[in-house]
């Protein structure tokens, strides 16, 4: 973790005990290949010196492929599938949350005939599975933003929601795994606003209830892009070896959500003066 996902975090766990709620831990893994037990072990040190705990923790990603198949079997006999031969390059960001980069796919598969799809299953491709985003607009109810009319049939295109190597996507993962979680409240960063709108799709054709959003501006380095490895030394683990005061950081990530309090200060000490309305539009910047 780094210093913006523990804002996000501390925001989240602020927002849930203020309104006695619970929170879960969720771990995100479908991404085999980056994925590691070390790295979740570190999440949950970090999150435990910043006090930030948790009331349950869910089954990860990596053991929940039966029910994403079960949910692709029900949106395939809907007919809101299709199969996609496109390129494994162009499809390599469809276990990321973000999307391709401001790319929308074309809709190169999306009326293959039976015959072209033969002859691409002969010529030795596999195919990965696309939504059939509908066009119309989506309105996302946003408790930081309000409501939100998306046309994710723009924004975001028909997006995979299973790799032509199995993997399944973020989009599909998270929806299914909301609902067997019995989540109600999200709250995360706002690059992943776009998302929102194609998720509440795939709620809608699952039949799903969909959740409550807010999408907190996002932590920027000095030069004014999303902090990232490229800023230095900001993950949690750094500081905290380095010696740093947990308390001191907490206060200052509560300083960022709109909470004055002065000096160090736990989790628990700024429940008082916290609500997600107060939370600036602005970005934090750190140096």
């Amino acid at each position: 973790m780094h210093v913006g996902n523990a804002r996000t975090a501390l925001a989240a766990w602020l927002d849930v005990r203020a309104r006695d709620g619970r929170m879960l831990l969720r771990l995100e893994d479908l991404d085999r290949d980056r994925c590691r037990p070390l790295f979740a072990d570190l999440i949950r040190r970090d999150l435990a010196w910043l006090g930030l705990g948790w009331d349950a923790e869910t089954p990860p990603q990596s053991t929940r492929s039966s029910a994403y198949d079960a949910a692709l079997e029900r949106l395939f006999a809907a007919g809101h599938l299709y199969e996609c031969y496109c390129s494994r390059r162009e499809l390599a960001v469809a276990s990321a949350p973000h999307g391709p980069a401001g790319r929308r796919y074309p809709g190169t598969c999306r009326d293959l005939s039976d015959e072209d799809r033969a002859a691409r299953r002969a010529a030795g491709r596999t195919p990965s599975l696309r939504l059939r985003i509908p066009d119309g607009s989506v309105t996302i109810h946003d408790r930081l933003l309000g409501a939100l009319d998306q046309v994710p049939a723009r924004t975001m295109g028909d997006v995979v929601v299973r790799r032509s190597d199995g993997l399944h996507s973020y989009q599909l993962a998270v929806v299914v795994d909301d609902a067997a979680d019995g989540v109600t409240d999200v709250l995360r960063g706002d690059d992943l606003l776009p998302s929102a709108g194609c998720q509440a799709v795939l709620q809608d054709m699952l039949g799903l209830d969909r959740v409550s959003y807010a999408h907190l501006p996002l932590v920027h380095g000095p030069d004014g892009r999303r902090l990232a490895k490229r800023h230095g030394a900001l993950a949690i683990s750094e500081l905290r070896d380095g010696g740093t005061d947990p308390g001191r950081l907490v206060n200052w990530l509560g300083r960022t959500l709109g909470i004055e309090q002065a000096g160090g200060a736990s989790a628990a000490d700024l429940l008082g003066g916290f609500a997600v309305e107060r939370i600036p539009s602005s970005s934090p910047v750190v140096f």
